[in-house]
């Protein structure tokens, strides 16, 4: 078993689902991987089975759910069946190659050796580091992270991102129970609780690549939730206290 699990939410990414599990099992360090897919009719999770029967025995997990519950849920899901069992650093990362499975190693000794409880793969602490995305969805992240960084104060440059290392301890003294939100507006709470619970949180710079397969998950309901929620999320942070 490795100390290292990577959590990949899935609905409906039959295209892509067998390549970037192969990607992360060929990678020098070992890691074990766990899919939480959402009840995707296009066979996602058979492919995953099948993988797993075979050929990665004991490395390759599946939690399967009923419908599309959004994706901050299946990240709760898949961070308490990790808690569960032994990991010591526990990632985010998507199905559809936006983010670089070589990176993973990268966000690993940012937390293994170099003092960082939270490393978040970061597409605009040097500049814009995104490909193939049109500049409407370009602007639209990069405001949205000065946005939060306005209202919230926290010094984060890519709030929004979704590929994430997590020491273990971080993931057990946020109250997983009690994030709110779904969509993106997930990766943003998650970033600002660890924060205020005292934890060191870095960014490393990665290259952000659209998907080429597959379709989006992006909405305007998710986009909405974000830009409200973090106005509801300071104002309630107010109002608590982060004892570790």
């Amino acid at each position: 078993m490795s100390d290292s699990l990577v959590i990949i939410p899935t609905y409906n990414e039959k295209e892509n689902i067998e390549r970037i599990i192969r990607k992360v099992f060929s990678l020098e360090v070992d890691f074990d991987i766990l899919i939480v897919d959402d009840g995707s009719p296009d066979g996602t999770a058979e492919i995953v089975k099948q993988l797993q029967s075979i050929e990665f025995v004991g490395r390759l997990h599946i939690e399967e759910r009923k419908g599309k519950l959004g994706l901050g849920t299946a990240y709760i899901h898949g961070f308490k069946w990790a808690l569960a069992r032994n990991y010591a650093f526990i990632f985010e990362m998507d199905a559809d190659f936006s983010h670089n499975p070589d990176d993973l190693i990268r966000l690993r000794d940012s937390c293994k050796y170099k003092g960082a409880d939270m490393t978040i793969g970061s597409r605009y602490i040097k500049g814009v580091n995104v490909v193939n995305w049109p500049m409407n969805r370009v602007l639209m992240s990069y405001f949205a992270s000065a946005y939060v960084r306005l209202i919230t104060r926290i010094d984060i440059q890519d709030a929004t991102a979704g590929f994430v290392c997590f020491r273990r301890e971080v993931l057990e003294t946020i109250p997983l129970e009690k994030i709110k939100f779904v969509g993106y507006a997930f990766q943003i709470e998650m970033k600002f609780t660890a924060i205020q619970y005292g934890f060191n949180v870095v960014e490393i710079p990665i290259i952000f690549t659209d998907r080429t397969l597959g379709t989006s998950k992006m909405s305007t309901k998710i986009f909405k939730e974000a830009f409200f929620g973090v106005i509801q999320m300071k104002l309630g942070s107010l109002f608590k206290k982060y004892n570790r």
